[in-house]
């Protein structure tokens, strides 16, 4: 089957009518949750995210400590073999 101008244009309009009722850009402006900036910058959030890094920090460590025993350990079998 060769695709034609024709062809591509009924597949694009079937594709365009199975999407159902497309809202404009105002109507999903009503949903918008507003948040003023200063709340972003709030030093409780900042602390949060440096607290989520030290965490992130300290689990890294440990699974790289973990990774070197277990990379350890593989060597020694393939010694053995």
């Amino acid at each position: 089957m060769r695709l034609t101008n024709r062809l591509l244009r009924r597949i694009i309009d079937e594709e365009v009518s199975s999407f159902g009722d497309m809202s404009t850009t105002e109507d999903r402006a009503g949903d918008a949750i507003e948040i003023d900036a200063d709340e972003f910058g709030s030093d409780k959030a900042r602390e949060k995210k440096i607290d989520f890094m030290k965490a992130l920090k300290i689990e890294e460590t440990r699974l790289r400590r973990r990774i070197i025993k277990i990379s350890e350990a593989r060597r020694q079998l393939l010694r053995r073999i």
